[in-house]
């Protein structure tokens, strides 16, 4: 084979998901971070959506789709842990903690915010992690979470608003 040829050739599913995965783990987990709130569910969340995907046509994965993918999966974390924590009986545990490594690595500001952001709704939450962590535009949001513009646009400002009281004029 020629390298006209191997130019030509279509790439094997393997290796366009090992670039995606080599290029894109670390931000993609951090995006999971700030949606599900911990560092080991975030891993889980990415290394799943990652091993879904292995055997998937080259043409279907892009980083926009595993962007959707992650997102998704860390919905269905989220759903998990409601009817986990409406299952638990009273007087018991029912908040995940941090560990000492996740608490080390972030700072108390950041720490606050993060804190706030866990207690938004579930898309005022995506759409401000995506807008300002991800630098998206109103229409990438609209079409990651299924939403119009002007959805994104209110969403993002109830969720600032929020933010703006929660943390005493400091977001």
């Amino acid at each position: 084979m020629n390298s006209e040829t191997a130019a030509r050739a279509p790439a094997e599913p393997g290796t366009v998901l090992a670039e995606l995965y080599r290029e894109h783990w670390l931000a993609l987990v951090r995006l999971a971070v700030l949606l599900v709130g911990d560092r080991e569910s975030a891993e889980d969340v990415v290394q799943d959506v990652f091993s879904r995907l292995h055997g998937k046509r080259p043409g279907a994965l892009s980083l926009a789709y595993v962007r959707v993918c992650v997102l998704n999966a860390s919905r269905s974390v989220l759903r998990r842990r409601g009817v986990a924590r409406r299952a638990t009986p009273p007087g018991r545990a029912d908040e995940p903690m941090d560990s000492a490594e996740t608490a080390a690595l972030l700072g108390e500001s950041r720490q606050e915010m993060l804190s706030a952001l866990s207690r938004l709704p579930r898309r005022q939450r995506e759409v401000l992690v995506l807008r300002y962590y991800l630098d998206l535009s109103d229409a990438d949001i609209a079409r990651a979470t299924r939403v119009r513009e002007s959805t994104v646009r209110s969403t993002a400002s109830r969720a600032l608003d929020r933010l703006q009281r929660e943390l005493g004029g400091q977001a």
